[in-house]
């Protein structure tokens, strides 16, 4: 029997409203139909209202989970359009805030991952892990979300020596249970199970729709603006991208994985290094020059490009925002095909989909 079953837009293993529609035979997938929008915040038409430092605040909103990548690649393309220098000091205090929300966003979705495929245990397990994080991103910032860390022309908080040392002792207690959480992921079979090729997405395919971040990576696809592009002050740090090739969910799993140690590394390296320079250029309210530019950073879920106009004026006169998951969504219907109706929420959320950030 051929049927239509419709996943969403408000489904128990979705964090946010996405509508996949399902034609089935039976239980299984025979193609799929993707549709979102249904979380518009008008955020770019906002900015446009704003001077620089009120869109800092404004685009930290645009994800919760993500929030500093927003006002990092915001700040780059202002500091770019009117030739700011930052000092070094302040590059590396955005790039231990960038790493360490790289790891609470792997660790919040690794946790919600082994939610949806029932093993309730070790989402519990990871998410207590994930609290270390949080609690160095509040003593780094003041805030478990939104961190406020930037400002155009560096950082807006410094790292004292006292600070420096915590980070550093955290950053080694946290590999232990990290080593537990990534062997208990790669060995236990409930996790092998449901997502062993499950949600296949082959290498051609994520290369044909643009698939970017770990899960294109997950997919054999060996990209990372980090590496190949380096900004900030990520050309100072040396760090692995892990890459597999077997493009199921599980490969997802193993790649978000591997990039916590990536962080930690870069996180360590950073801390012991940090010049002995001023943070930032002083917090002043300046006019954005007339011209344009776009800047790219390696977000948690991939590229994360933006574009800002200026016209002279102190406010934006266009902001652009180009998110990882409006490149990562084409791909679910692929990943769906061939697969159960049962799989359809684990294979939509393995993309680490956010819709509030594509609806912005």
């Amino acid at each position: 029997m051929s049927y239509i079953v419709p996943i969403g837009p408000y489904h128990p293993a979705l964090e946010e409203p996405i509508h996949a529609r399902l034609y089935t035979e039976g239980e299984v997938i025979k193609d799929a139909e993707v549709f979102v929008g249904y979380n518009h915040r008008g955020i770019e038409k906002l900015a446009t209202e704003r001077n620089a430092i009120q869109t800092l605040v404004l685009v930290e909103r645009v994800c919760g989970i993500c929030s500093h990548s927003h006002a990092l690649t915001y700040a780059m393309c202002v500091e770019q359009i009117n030739g700011i220098e930052v000092p070094k000091r302040g590059e590396y205090i955005r790039v231990i805030t960038a790493e360490l929300e790289r790891l609470h966003s792997h660790f919040l979705w690794l946790g919600v991952a082994c939610h949806i495929i029932g093993h309730d245990s070790m989402f519990m397990h990871i998410w207590d892990e994930r609290e270390l994080i949080m609690d160095l991103l509040e003593e780094l910032s003041g805030n478990r979300v939104n961190y406020a860390m930037v400002t155009i022309g560096g950082a807006r908080r410094d790292i004292d020596a006292e600070l420096r040392a915590k980070l550093l002792k955290a950053c080694d207690k946290l590999k232990g249970p990290m080593d537990r959480i990534v062997e208990i992921a790669l060995n236990d079979k409930t996790i092998a199970l449901r997502t062993k090729g499950v949600g296949v997405l082959k290498k051609e395919d994520a290369l044909r729709i643009g698939a970017i971040g770990p899960h294109a990576r997950a997919s054999g696809v060996d990209v990372d603006v980090r590496r190949d592009s380096p900004y900030s002050s990520y050309g100072d740090f040396r760090f692995d991208v892990p890459v597999v090739g077997s493009g199921d969910v599980f490969a997802r799993v193993v790649v978000r994985a591997l990039e916590c140690y990536e962080s930690i590394k870069i996180i360590e390296q950073a801390l012991r290094n940090l010049p002995d320079t001023p943070i930032n250029l002083g917090n002043k309210l300046l006019k954005i020059q007339k011209g344009a530019a776009v800047c790219r950073h390696e977000a948690p879920r991939g590229q994360l490009t933006q574009m800002v106009v200026g016209d002279g004026g102190f406010n934006n006169h266009r902001l652009s925002v180009h998110v990882p998951s409006y490149k990562n969504t084409p791909t679910i219907p692929f990943m769906l095909r061939g697969n159960s109706v049962a799989d359809a929420g684990l294979i939509i959320a393995s993309i680490d989909p956010c819709f509030s950030c594509l609806d912005r």
